[in-house]
């Protein structure tokens, strides 16, 4: 069973998959860097954020939650901004840091948090004090699908994008690569851990079953000319190994 998280994260996956009797490759084809400028956009919109900028921050992965929380130190934001997450991995993430996210879609993708987001406020029905009205701040990786900017615009919020981290291609032993072509499955965490795969075994060679945590990274399979096996009902780590062990019971 090939896991192509990245290294930092991938410790629980290959855990519970290896408590299950899987004989694991790990194969982190993806690694997770600070954004170009070093982090001093988000450094700035937390400042922001605890002036009382946004009504609203926005994150949708626990890499974007870990490096705001970061990047706002000991400092609290107004009691009047909320935060807004998608997935439960994301909302746990922020949890563990001491915060309850104010809205989680029941769908782990960021169409489902855009069709839940509310409507932007006329001006002048503040919140709460020294909020500014109708302004939503997003925290993301440097590559995002175009959903949740426009979306939020569509229903009339300002938002400023922040980036928090970006992903590259992970460092992958030759040994690796080719106990990962010689596996029977592959867990799918991200459509970023998909093309890398890709890149380092060619269509061919990638094992025949095929996992996804969610749409999103089947998509991106199937984009790749490539099949899904399964993916997760519930887009979680615990979705992703009952995905795994009903395509391969």
């Amino acid at each position: 069973m090939v896991v192509t998280r990245a290294r930092a994260q991938a410790s629980d996956l290959v855990q519970r998959l290896a408590t299950l009797g899987a004989d694991v490759v790990e194969l982190p084809a993806i690694a997770i860097e600070d954004p170009a400028d070093g982090g001093a956009a988000l450094a700035a919109a937390a400042d922001r954020a605890v002036g009382g900028a946004y009504e609203w921050v926005v994150v949708t992965s626990a890499n974007g939650v870990s490096r705001m929380v970061d990047a706002l130190g000991a400092r609290a934001l107004p009691a009047s901004t909320r935060w807004a997450v998608v997935g439960t991995s994301t909302a746990k993430a922020l949890m563990v840091r001491g915060v309850v996210p104010d809205l989680v879609p029941g769908d782990a993708v960021s169409e489902a948090l855009v069709d839940v987001f509310p409507l932007a406020m006329p001006a002048g029905t503040a919140p709460g004090r020294g909020v500014a009205v109708g302004t939503a701040l997003f925290v993301r990786a440097e590559r995002v699908r175009d959903v949740v900017v426009p979306g939020l615009v569509a229903k009339g919020w300002r938002v400023d994008e922040a980036v928090a981290y970006r992903t590259v291609a992970g460092a992958v032993s030759d040994e690796a690569v080719a106990r990962a072509r010689t596996a029977d499955a592959v867990a799918f965490t991200s459509s970023s851990t998909v093309e890398r795969t890709v890149d380092l075994l060619g269509t061919s060679d990638v094992p025949r079953v095929i996992v996804t945590i969610g749409p999103v990274t089947s998509g991106a399979v199937r984009s790749a000319g490539l099949e899904v096996t399964a993916e997760a009902a519930v887009h979680t780590l615990d979705g992703l190994v009952a995905a795994v062990v009903d395509a391969l019971a």
